[in-house]
């Protein structure tokens, strides 16, 4: 603005720009809620201490929040936390998927599907 203009006259000559699909929602992104958060950082921290994992990694998209639990840090996930809400009242929300890709186990309660990573008791 040049100091003769005043707010109204030099917003009135600006062009407005629109982006296609600017008018259209965004979706939200999938998350974790603090409790879902809490029993997976339970199960994480127990196997950690035993030395059987070491790193996670964390991602969040529109179609679905993902916890990815490694053996070292360079390596591909041992074992990967999904959670999609589209699959909410099919097969349920929550999977836990190997390494190769295979599902491990899939329901609508995450403390139940976690149940497949636990070690059994072993009698000593």
């Amino acid at each position: 603005m040049s100091e003769g203009e005043t707010a109204e006259s030099w917003s009135a000559g600006a062009q407005v720009v629109s982006f296609p699909g600017a008018s259209q929602r965004t979706a939200p992104q999938v998350s974790f809620h603090r409790d879902e958060l809490r029993i997976i950082l339970n199960l994480y921290g127990r196997m950690v201490a035993e030395g059987e994992w070491r790193d996670y990694t964390i991602d969040f998209t529109r179609e679905k929040a993902v916890f990815a639990i490694h053996r070292r840090t360079s390596e591909r996930p041992l074992y990967r936390i999904e959670k999609d809400p589209r699959l909410a009242r099919r097969q349920g929300a929550y999977a836990v998927i190997a390494e190769t890709g295979r599902i491990l186990k899939r329901g609508h309660d995450l403390a139940q599907v976690l149940r497949v990573l636990e070690k059994p008791l072993r009698v000593v």
